[in-house]
């Protein structure tokens, strides 16, 4: 009786050994929130998503939210750890809480195995659960040191979307991983444009590393439709396309809601008609109209290979995209350009931001005479037309600072603008580097910026180039509405005046006897 028993344990551990999913089917327990510690009973995906796991070295798992793949990945260690000899595993998190309970799962887990398939513990704690076999699992906080560490079996990255700077903890575990070790990245989207939404892309496309596995959240058998509307009460349409819908656009942090840019994209975006230069850069879309007035709003590079140089030429009057330029120029070159392209559009008011190495293209532009550069206030540093208008006559405002100046009080006004134009679908955005851009320009600590490893110098030339813009044309516009109250006010003075003849606010004065016209005013 004893040897059959013996026989029977044996044949068991061998299918165990062999098949993760019968192991956690039939042996392993988990802890429900209102059940209690029930048996693992998985469903139809979750099952599948085991095999992919087992037969693919790197795993990148987009998911909806509440469908176990965490416990499923802690039972696949538990699985790995129990079965196999010096099993290194090490699971990062956003925070060490997060990694931390998956490593408990793992441990509710253990100690709810059967004698016989249980192995014996010689560390078991919150972070870290190590067998006498020489496997263990670790839980660690994001950082690329943590990646660092001995050479890995398994390397969980867990809401990897949300984990900061996991790029650098990527390349830092490649050395940890060059002894055969593999790889999950699990998590719900979070924007596009970090290091999990590029690396899903490249996976879904055949490229890259890693195996792509999709879980919707219509995998699960028991949700319905009637579950999913609940879902957007629940968490908004931004937090449910994030939670449920495994959908990267709606569900970003970005500055520019992700949806109003692909409506950009594919409304507006069109291949330019010439892109000129050397390196092909300086994109074309419209020719000078000389009916229409143009502004140049451009962002100064160093010229490194991590920072551009960048301008926009915008059509004023119906704000459209005509050319864009986006490359590595010396200080002086972009200088020169920039006045050609101003030049080219009708003399262009022509904003060069002038931070740091600003300056040295704005010199570049005043010594070639070029005469419709733009101006702030330097007392003010940042522009406020009815202030402007109210006080023009005041000598202290008169001192002026070549360019635009980007300070803490003028940054948020330029992006609420960029926003704004974009909400009201009052922008024509024709270039696909600037969209791309956009998607990946975020929210930061309240702070908006480029993520990290991206850059934002087609953005921030654009936005400075929309604020000037709309405040220039309000500028102008109370102007006018002035010299007509000051004109009106001189209908009094004899043989300079005629009301008479101008009851429709006319712009014409009586000079010996013949009209003639104030337009040139305007």
């Amino acid at each position: 009786m004893a040897t059959q028993i013996k026989e029977v344990i044996k044949q068991e551990y061998i299918k165990c050994a062999q098949d993760p999913v019968y192991f956690l089917k039939k042996y392993c327990m988990i802890q429900h929130p209102i059940k209690g510690k029930i048996p693992f009973s998985l469903y139809p995906f979750q099952e599948e998503t085991v095999k992919e796991i087992k037969d693919n070295r790197f795993n990148i798992i987009l998911k909806a939210r509440q469908l176990g793949i965490s416990t499923l990945t802690a039972g696949y260690s538990l699985w790995l750890m129990t079965f196999f000899q010096d099993k290194n595993i090490l699971v990062i998190a956003t925070k060490q809480d997060t990694a931390k309970n998956l490593v408990t799962k793992v441990r509710v887990m253990h100690a709810n195995l059967p004698s016989w398939l249980k192995q014996k513990c010689v560390e078991d704690n919150k972070l870290n659960l190590r067998y006498v076999n020489g496997s263990q699992i670790k839980a660690s906080a994001s950082g690329p040191e943590a990646a660092r560490s001995e050479a890995l079996s398994l390397l969980i990255l867990d809401e990897a979307a949300f984990i900061d700077k996991i790029d650098d903890i990527w390349t830092a575990s490649q050395q940890t991983l060059t002894t055969g070790g593999s790889c999950i990245a699990l998590s719900t989207p979070n924007g596009v444009g970090n290091w999990f939404h590029q690396t899903w892309v490249q996976a879904e496309e055949g490229r890259g590393l890693f195996n792509d596995i999709k879980l919707h959240w219509t995998v699960h058998p028991d949700r319905g439709q009637e579950w999913r509307d609940e879902q957007d009460e629940l968490l908004g349409l931004q937090g449910a396309a994030q939670e449920c819908d495994c959908d990267f656009i709606t569900s970003g942090t970005s500055v520019i809601d992700g949806v109003l840019l692909e409506n950009c994209r594919t409304k507006s975006v069109k291949d330019p008609i010439e892109k000129r230069g050397i390196d092909g850069n300086c994109w074309i879309w419209e020719p000078p109209n000389y009916t229409r007035d143009y502004i140049v709003c451009a962002d100064v590079g160093r010229g490194d290979s991590k920072d551009y140089s960048a301008f926009h030429v915008i059509d004023v009057e119906n704000v459209e995209q005509v050319a864009e330029y986006k490359g590595r120029l010396s200080t002086k070159d972009f200088g020169n350009m920039l006045v050609s392209i101003a030049t080219e559009y009708n003399d262009a008011l022509l904003i060069i931001e002038n931070n740091n190495i600003g300056w040295a293209t704005i010199q570049q532009v005043i010594d070639r005479d070029y005469p419709n550069l733009f101006y702030t206030s330097k007392d003010l540093q940042y522009i406020d037309v009815q202030h402007q208008m109210n006080n023009k006559f005041r000598s202290e405002e008169k001192r002026m600072v070549a360019g635009f100046s980007t300070t803490m009080k003028t940054r948020p006004l330029i992006i609420a603008k960029l926003e704004e134009f974009f909400r009201e679908e009052s922008v024509v955005v024709r270039s696909n580097r600037l969209i791309d851009e956009l998607f990946t320009f975020i929210y930061n600590n309240n702070r908006a910026e480029a993520m990290s490893g991206y850059n934002d110098d087609l953005v921030m030339s654009f936005a400075i180039g929309l604020w000037v813009r709309d405040t220039a044309l309000r500028l102008r516009t109370e102007g006018i509405e002035l010299t007509k109250k000051t004109l009106n006010r001189m209908q009094d003075v004899d043989g300079l005046y005629t009301p008479e003849e101008n009851k429709n606010d006319s712009w014409e004065w009586d000079v010996d006897k013949k009209k003639e016209s104030l337009e040139w005013l305007l």
